[in-house]
């Protein structure tokens, strides 16, 4: 019978695997993953001593192999090459995040603006857009996506129709009070434990305070410190630029016509109405999610470990 930290680091293993995502030792503590539900009072964490010790004992000798200090499922070799390329290929595109919001950061009522999803974990292919979660001032949710919709679009980074490549993927937007995601599960606590902030350091701090629940699904969860992390920053020119700009737009009246027009808009979009979409249009939060990944990959992570589990007598 695997003990219950090897059980943890084989669903950590695993789950990264549904992304095709090898992990180091440092990154199965970081990320290690409960492989049952989290009990009432129950607080333990891991330490990096006791992964090295479980990954070297043998007791997962027969599921899952190393190479080049990476971690994966038997057979699953060429996932290393694999992440060393896309971890290539996610640089080039944090560079168009970077300068891109080097403009945004001039639009109103802009508090945060982080990478999500694939290029959070440096795993994104050539062909893929760029994920972010936006925070915008509270009050000022549907003024503030209209604005940062048209200047990305004006820069030509805006995803649409069938631009999809290195284009920024604006369907997550919240407001800065109310910072915690509403929807709470495996698939958010690893996507949400990833992100990186690119602009917003104060904001992204709340940011990692409002979702601990994290840690219901990752007992090693802990607010990651971003003081030095490499963000843009505002300039003197950018600020003065993005509070003017709030002052002659900070009116109810506003926002409240463009609430009335984009909720409209959203509610013709048959995208809306599409079986097991995830749409939220509320004050607090606009989301927009047509296909939402987390039933899926949850899905092929629950099959993945049911498999492993007959195959092997010590599960």
């Amino acid at each position: 019978m695997l003990s219950v930290l090897a059980k943890n680091i084989l669903a950590t293993i695993v789950y990264y695997d549904v992304s095709d995502y090898p992990l180091t030792a440092f990154e199965i503590e970081k990320y290690l993953t409960r492989a049952q539900e989290k009990k009432p009072g129950e607080e333990k964490k891991f330490s990096l001593a006791e992964i090295m010790s479980a990954l070297e004992d043998g007791e997962l000798k027969n599921l899952i192999e190393e190479y080049r200090g990476f971690y994966f499922l038997q057979n699953r070799r060429d996932l290393v090459a694999q992440r060393i390329e896309r971890n290539k290929i996610s640089e080039e595109k944090f560079k168009i995040i970077f300068k891109t919001t080097e403009w945004l950061r001039w639009i109103p009522f802009l508090r945060m603006i982080a990478v999500t999803g694939r290029l959070a974990m440096k795993n994104a292919e050539k062909g893929s857009d760029i994920d972010v979660l936006i925070a915008v001032k509270k009050g000022r949710i549907f003024t503030g996506r209209l604005l940062l919709t048209l200047m990305t679009h004006f820069l030509g980074r805006r995803r649409h129709g069938k631009k999809i490549a290195n284009r920024i993927c604006l369907n997550y937007f919240i407001a800065d009070n109310a910072l915690e995601i509403k929807l709470k599960d495996l698939f958010s606590a690893s996507e949400y434990f990833f992100t990186l902030p690119v602009f917003g350091r104060e904001t992204f701090r709340l940011f990692q305070k409002a979702n601990g629940w994290i840690a219901d699904y990752k007992p090693n969860y802990f607010p990651a410190e971003v003081s030095g992390a490499k963000l843009v920053e505002d300039s003197i020119f950018s600020r003065f630029l993005r509070k003017l700009g709030e002052k002659s737009l900070d009116f109810d009246g506003v926002e409240k016509i463009l609430k009335k027009w984009q909720l409209k808009k959203i509610k013709k979009n048959p995208k809306t109405k599409q079986k097991g979409s995830l749409i939220i249009a509320e004050d607090d939060a606009l989301v927009f999610l047509p296909e939402p990944q987390g039933p899926k990959i949850f899905e092929k992570f629950y099959l993945k470990m049911e498999n492993l589990s007959e195959k092997n007598r010590n599960f």
